[in-house]
């Protein structure tokens, strides 16, 4: 599939890093540039980045804008929409401005991790190429190979339809289209439950719901989660089950269990009704966005969403962080 035409006008840039001296050479001079022509540059990246920049532009660095990486990487979809209604802002107010971020999201392959969160981002950096099209603010995704495979980095870098390079933003002539690439990772089955769960409840009937809430409030509240992170959790499990029972079909199967400092819920219904792969990623409501709610409601509040339709049902992984916890992201 062709991207679209609003798309193909969004500038979507990787910057890929092998060594500080790369970083140097590619981002400081673009960095320059902007200044030079008085453009606004917001950047969300590490500490390491930050003093990189610093030590090379001096006090200019101080006439870019800095945000706080640690809060806004979260949540990955939290983080995706929370771009997207800033730049929207900058639409709204008349300005533009070039966003350079640098993913917060440990290393893909991580052993025993229940969920490879770098892989789950690249769906929200193609996804990103619709959502942030018509606001005219150009988007500059910056990955260092040194902590990041082979394989992931070469998906970083067909995602974007520019890449910056020594010689400025070029196009990328093997950009791969979002909905082709969402498409692809819909179609990856999920690794399989854990035979021993916490919980397993059989749902036939959309009155079951309240009992289900107070079971999920229970179980998360043992794991030391916070009321606020029970609530998100128990509004998030409750509009993917709710969609089980209305889009699908009963019964559907509710399973959580903990990984380490995570909980994972998910939800299985019988329907064997595809969901479209670009479901969730799109804010609802909008004309050509018609329904969607739930699953885009359940991308805000859990870290990690994924989902897998075959002709006997769908299933739905939600994972939910401990806040705080070592290693996983504290909203």
């Amino acid at each position: 599939m062709a991207e679209s035409p609003r798309a193909r006008h969004f500038i979507h840039a990787a910057l890929i890093v092998d060594s500080d001296d790369a970083l140097r050479s590619r981002l400081i001079p673009a960095l320059r540039r902007s200044l030079a022509a008085q453009e606004r540059v917001f950047l969300v990246v590490g500490a390491h980045v930050e003093r990189v920049v610093r030590d090379a532009l001096g006090g200019l660095a101080d006439q870019l804008e800095w945000g706080e990486r640690s809060t806004f990487y979260a949540r990955l979809g939290f983080a995706y929409e929370g771009l997207r209604r800033y730049l929207a802002a900058q639409y709204a107010s008349g300005g533009t401005v070039h966003v350079i971020a640098e993913p917060d999201v440990a290393g893909d392959g991580e052993p025993d991790a229940p969920v490879d969160r770098a892989a789950a981002h690249l769906s929200y950096e193609s996804a990103c190429e619709e959502a942030y099209a018509g606001y005219g603010c150009p988007v500059t995704c910056l990955w260092d190979s040194r902590t990041h495979s082979t394989a992931l980095i070469d998906s970083v870098r067909n995602l974007h339809n520019h890449e910056l390079t020594e010689h400025g933003c070029e196009r990328n002539s093997g950009h791969v289209a979002s909905a082709d690439f969402l498409k692809a990772r819909s179609e990856v089955p999920l690794a399989p439950a854990p035979a021993a769960v916490d919980l397993d409840v059989a749902l036939t009937e959309l009155d079951q719901l309240t009992s289900i809430r107070s079971t999920l409030r229970t179980w998360a509240g043992q794991k030391s989660f916070d009321a606020e992170d029970v609530g998100d959790l128990v509004v998030a499990v409750t509009e993917v089950a709710t969609n089980g029972m209305v889009h699908g079909a009963p019964p559907v199967r509710l399973r959580g269990w903990r990984h380490r400092d995570m909980l994972i819920v998910q939800i299985d219904d019988a329907g064997g009704r595809r969901i479209p792969p670009t479901a969730g990623y799109q804010r609802p409501g909008g004309p050509e966005n018609v329904g969607g709610r739930g699953l885009w409601l359940a991308r805000q509040l859990a870290d990690v969403v994924t989902t897998y339709s075959v002709g006997s049902g769908t299933s739905v992984r939600l994972h939910f962080p401990h806040p705080g916890a070592d290693g996983a992201p504290a909203a």
